[in-house]
């Protein structure tokens, strides 16, 4: 991939050959009727992106890391973003791929079909194994239809019950053209717009909470009328300041606010500590709240800032602790897997496993499906050649 992982798993630890995939890069075949594209596996994602608009298309995917991340990367890691909930994982939107396994089989499962229920689905087995059991070289990826309408407001409330309702209230009213929907605390707002210097969007209003909403759709006029009879309706109940953006600048200034999240923490404290989980969206932020009591308990009020935003639409917390104290990872781990494993949450949302949270996969995975995952690795790469101590220790 592209190097991009937050989770250890591109990191080689013993002395391991690093296998570059940055010279394959040939985008084989575009079918717009059959919505599909055949790609090697180091196309860079915004490439991807930029070739299939000319063909109305768009990748199933969108992250931050988008100009440097390779779809191959994506598809080892099941990478998540901001279309999840549109669209679905890459285990919904592979069709097919090529991977080259530790003996040098190439194991060919280049399906273009939608439909294909010949046996058991290996493609599957390699999205979201981060290398560990084979060398993905070749991706079909399904894609939608590039929607020519999209619109994005962004909602501030005082408290998250007043998100979480607002967030029902928009699948209510929105429907089938929503693309998106992202949270951040007043912390990571405050941290993201100090760090470009933008104005605030919302004027003088500071609320404690902020949802950002995209639609897509077909028809601009229908989709802006469904967004402001939506707007209306969340003003009367629990939005207390809001905007929507009126061009595509705008658009990208309020996203702005969201994706300049990451960069900005290096602002606030030498350290940054990244925890990416999913939980149910009544527990979303009560896990950032016992985190900074946690901190504030072991540490002294002020040390440590833990930091909540994400992809609130399917549970994905970004949960980050910006700190300057030695000893931070002691004090929240194994605390926070515990807390999550009590509440049936996973320790990994869309991250992977790599080498970081290898040892805490007891806390979202039984013994017997660690077993498991430790018997295909066998299977595949006995003798621990592929991307070796990642995932699982074999």
């Amino acid at each position: 991939g592209g190097n991009m992982g937050v989770a250890g798993g591109a990191v080689p630890t013993g002395g391991e050959i690093v296998l570059s995939t940055e010279r394959m890069v040939t985008i084989k075949e575009i079918d717009p009727l059959a919505r599909y594209v055949e790609c090697e596996a180091g196309v860079i994602l915004q490439t991807l992106e930029d070739e299939l608009e000319k063909q109305g298309l768009t990748v199933p995917l969108d992250l931050a890391a988008k100009g440097s991340c390779q779809i191959g990367g994506n598809v080892a890691t099941n990478a998540g973003g901001i279309r999840f909930l549109r669209f679905g994982s890459l285990h919904q939107n592979v069709l097919g791929l090529k991977a080259v396994l530790a003996d040098g089989t190439v194991l060919d499962l280049m399906n273009k079909l939608p439909k294909d229920n010949t046996g058991y689905d290996l493609k599957q087995l390699f999205v979201g194994s981060e290398g560990s059991l084979g060398v993905i070289t070749d991706v079909v990826l399904q894609c939608p239809t590039k929607m020519s309408a999209c619109n994005v407001a962004l909602l501030g409330c005082e408290s998250f019950e007043g998100i979480l309702k607002t967030m029902t209230m928009a699948r209510q009213h929105l429907g089938e053209v929503v693309s998106a929907l992202e949270f951040a605390d007043a912390e990571a707002v405050h941290m993201s717009l100090t760090h470009t210097g933008n104005p605030h969007p919302l004027g003088e209003d500071r609320p404690q909470f902020y949802l950002l909403i995209e639609t897509q759709g077909s028809s601009e006029d229908h989709d802006m009328e469904k967004l402001n009879h939506f707007l209306e309706a969340a003003m009367e109940e629990h939005v207390t300041s809001g905007t929507i953006a009126q061009d595509q600048s705008q658009a990208k200034l309020l996203w702005g606010v969201r994706e300049n999240i990451t960069v900005s923490f290096k602002d606030f404290g030498d350290k940054n500590l990244k925890y990416d989980v999913s939980l149910g969206t009544k527990e979303f932020y009560q896990c950032v709240e016992d985190t900074q009591a946690r901190l504030d308990g072991a540490l002294g009020a002020g040390k440590a800032t833990a930091v909540g935003f994400g992809h609130i639409g399917d549970g994905n917390l970004h949960l980050n602790i910006i700190t300057s104290e030695p000893g931070v990872v002691d004090v929240v781990e194994p605390w926070l897997y515990e807390w999550l494993t009590e509440r049936k949450g996973s320790i990994s949302a869309e991250h992977g496993i790599g080498l970081m949270k290898r040892d805490a996969l007891k806390y979202s995975k039984s013994d017997a499906a660690i077993t498991a995952m430790k018997g295909l690795k066998n299977y595949f790469d006995p003798n621990n050649i592929l991307n070796p101590y990642k995932v699982v220790q074999a």
